[in-house]
C-alpha cells in the first residue's frame, strides 16, 4: 500500500507540472518598458509616441523630457530608452551606465561632434539625415545627368568627405568639394558653383539652416544650378529632392530591433525604407525633367539591393 500512494503522488507531481508549464507557455511576451526621452512635446512627438504604442500594444510605454527624469544610472537596467534628439543624448551621455537606447532625431554630424566619433556602448544611433550615398544616386536620376557634383563642407562635417568620394568615383563622377569654416562668409559657394554642375548638400547645421538657406538657394538657381537635400524639410524651402524617411519607415525599423535583446542592436544604422520628395515647381524653373517621387524611390531601392 505504501508503495502505491507513493506511485500515485509522483503522478500528481508529474501532472501538476506539465499543467504548469502548460499555463507558463499559454502566457503573453513579457511586457517591455519603453521610455521615450524627448525635450520637445510637441504634437508630432506625442503622435510618434501613440503610434509606437499602438504597433506595441503589449509594452509599456511612456513620454517623458529629460529635465523631468533622474540620471539614467538610476533606472532599471530592464528598461529600454528611446532617445528622441540631441537633448535626450545628451542626458543619457551624463551617464557612465545606464539602459540600453536606441537614438532617433540626431544626425551623423551632431553624433560626430557630441561623441567625437567614439562608440558608446549600450548606445545604437538610428541616423535622421539622409545617407550621403543615396542622395548622390539621387542626384544621378536627374536629366541631364550631372558630371561635377559640388559639395559644401565644414570641419564638423569633412568626416562624411571619403564616403562621398568613394561612391562618386564608384559610378564615374567628379566630386568638387569646397571648406566653408564661416557660415556668412559667401566666397567658398561662389567658388563651388563656378565649378561644378550641382550642388548636394549634407545635413550641417552650420552651413544648411534657416538664416543660410535662401542665400543658398538664390546663389544656386542664379547659376541654373540644382540643390539635392539636405533634408526633406529643404525641399519645401526650395530645393530640388531629397530622399527620408517618415514616421511609418521608422517604426517598420523599431518594430524588429524592440524584439531583439539589445546587446545584438548595431551601434548605427538608416532605416531600410524610404521615399523621394521633390519639388516640381523648383524642376520646372531648371527646365529638368523628373520622374515621379515613387518612381525615383524605387530605382534607388532597386540599386541598393544586394
Amino acid at each position: 500500500m505504501a508503495a502505491r500512494r507513493s506511485g500515485m503522488s509522483l503522478g500528481n507531481r508529474l501532472r501538476i507540472w506539465l499543467l504548469g508549464l502548460v499555463c507558463l507557455l499559454a502566457l503573453p511576451a513579457q511586457a517591455r518598458e519603453l521610455l521615450l526621452v524627448s525635450s520637445d512635446q510637441s504634437a508630432a512627438v506625442q503622435a510618434f509616441s501613440q503610434a509606437l504604442a499602438e504597433r506595441r500594444p503589449k509594452d509599456q510605454i511612456r513620454l517623458e523630457s529629460p529635465d523631468e527624469l533622474p540620471p539614467a544610472s538610476t533606472l532599471s537596467p530592464e528598461t529600454h530608452l528611446l532617445l528622441l534628439g540631441t537633448a535626450a543624448l545628451n542626458w543619457r551621455l551624463a551617464s557612465e551606465q545606464g539602459p540600453p537606447a536606441l537614438t532617433l532625431l540626431v544626425s551623423r554630424v551632431e553624433a560626430q561632434q557630441l561623441l567625437d566619433g567614439r562608440h558608446r556602448e549600450g548606445i545604437s544611433l538610428l541616423w535622421s539625415d539622409p545617407p550621403p550615398a543615396r542622395q548622390l544616386q539621387l542626384a544621378l536620376q536627374l536629366h541631364p545627368r550631372p558630371q561635377r557634383i559640388g559639395v559644401l563642407f565644414s570641419p564638423a562635417s569633412e568626416f562624411l568627405l571619403n564616403e562621398l568620394s568613394e561612391q562618386a568615383r564608384q559610378v564615374g563622377v567628379e566630386l568638387v568639394t569646397q571648406l566653408q569654416e564661416r557660415s556668412d562668409d559667401p566666397r567658398p559657394l561662389r567658388e563651388l558653383l563656378d565649378s561644378s554642375d550641382l550642388l548636394l548638400g549634407l545635413d550641417d547645421k552650420l552651413l544648411y539652416n534657416p538664416r543660410t538657406v535662401k542665400g543658398i538657394l538664390l546663389s544656386a538657381y542664379a547659376e541654373n544650378h540644382a540643390l539635392i537635400g539636405p533634408t526633406v524639410a529643404f525641399v519645401r524651402a526650395g530645393s530640388l529632392a531629397s530622399t527620408y524617411s517618415d514616421q511609418s519607415d521608422w517604426l517598420n525599423t523599431l518594430d524588429p530591433l524592440l524584439d531583439q535583446p539589445p546587446s545584438q542592436w548595431p551601434p548605427s544604422l538608416y532605416p531600410e525604407r524610404f521615399k523621394v520628395q521633390s519639388n516640381r515647381q523648383v524642376a520646372r524653373s531648371l527646365s529638368i525633367e523628373l520622374p515621379d517621387d515613387a518612381t525615383l524611390a524605387h530605382r534607388l531601392a532597386e540599386g541598393e539591393s544586394p
